[in-house]
């Protein structure tokens, strides 16, 4: 999926790293260079349209046969780069940290949705746990692993969550949000019980989420609703604290999308890096 970045959010991003007197990136003679950025580590990659914002903005040409989703092997080309090399200098960082989270969390996704697809078809999700300020780029990684963005902000769909409960109870909560959401909005409902499911389901929840339940107490919720004859529109979801060594037991209970936090928060970073040609000449 392309995205690029907007100016106004590079413009931020390179201000921070570039403070207000910068001699590192201005010691080498601004010549033309040839450089390019490669993966030290197998992985899958993710924000080549980010990247190469920055490179545009900055007038470097930058070359690339790489796209969001493909497995790259380690000591790839990502990138090869010409251009000034105090700008170079200058994307090299803000860039290599972007694609190393990136390429992390798109790496994890994949990992998790080819664990839950040799047990099932569930999807896998991300959730709202996200950086302030990078949410957008984050869930595209999650996508680029194959895997599901879940809600891109709280306008996406009506969740109800524990809160919500706490303060109106699950009924008043589900009676306010039909009356206020959109047609085109889903309505979904955070429950801790087979009781609080039941409850959902018989009110007209479009998604019904366990929230911090073990493998063992969903599949039990899961047995009470078919009991009940839950409607077959209704999405089963399940959330809280799963990790990828939860997944297989999970995805067994026969739930439709197992979200994750831990996509983005728990994701390793990609080691990636830039490296200019060894021509001395050029510099």
């Amino acid at each position: 999926m392309k995205e690029r970045m907007l100016i106004t959010d590079m413009e931020y991003f390179l201000a921070e790293d570039l403070g207000y007197n910068d001699v590192s990136c201005t010691l080498v003679p601004d010549s033309e260079v040839e450089a390019i950025i490669f993966t030290k580590e197998d992985c899958v990659m993710a924000g080549v349209d980010v990247a190469r914002s920055f490179f545009d903005y900055l007038g470097i040409n930058a070359v690339t046969s790489c796209a969001d989703g493909d497995w790259i092997s380690e000591g790839s080309t990502i990138f090869s780069l010409h251009g000034s090399s105090v700008s170079i200098l200058r994307a090299e960082r803000i860039v290599l940290n972007f694609l190393g989270h990136l390429c992390g969390i798109a790496t994890l996704t994949r990992r998790c949705v080819d664990t839950v697809a040799s047990v099932s078809d569930a999807r896998v999700a991300c959730t709202r746990k996200t950086t302030p300020g990078l949410r957008k780029y984050e869930k595209l990684a999650v996508i680029a692993g194959g895997g599901d963005p879940h809600r891109f902000n709280l306008s996406d769909a009506v969740m109800i969550k524990d809160n919500h409960v706490r303060m109106m109870g699950i009924e008043a909560a589900i009676r306010s949000a039909r009356k206020k959401a959109s047609f085109t909005q889903k309505v979904e409902v955070e429950v801790e019980s087979s009781n609080d499911a039941l409850q959902a389901a018989a009110l007209g929840a479009d998604i019904i989420m366990f929230d911090n339940m073990g493998p063992h107490q969903v599949a039990d919720t899961m047995a009470c609703l078919k009991s009940a004859g839950i409607p077959g529109h209704i999405i089963l979801e399940v959330s809280g604290g799963i990790g990828p060594g939860d997944l297989e037991a999970y995805a067994r209970t026969g739930v439709h999308v197992i979200s994750m936090g831990s996509l983005i928060h728990q994701a390793r970073w990609i080691d990636i890096s830039l490296e200019f040609s060894t021509q001395k000449s050029k510099i």
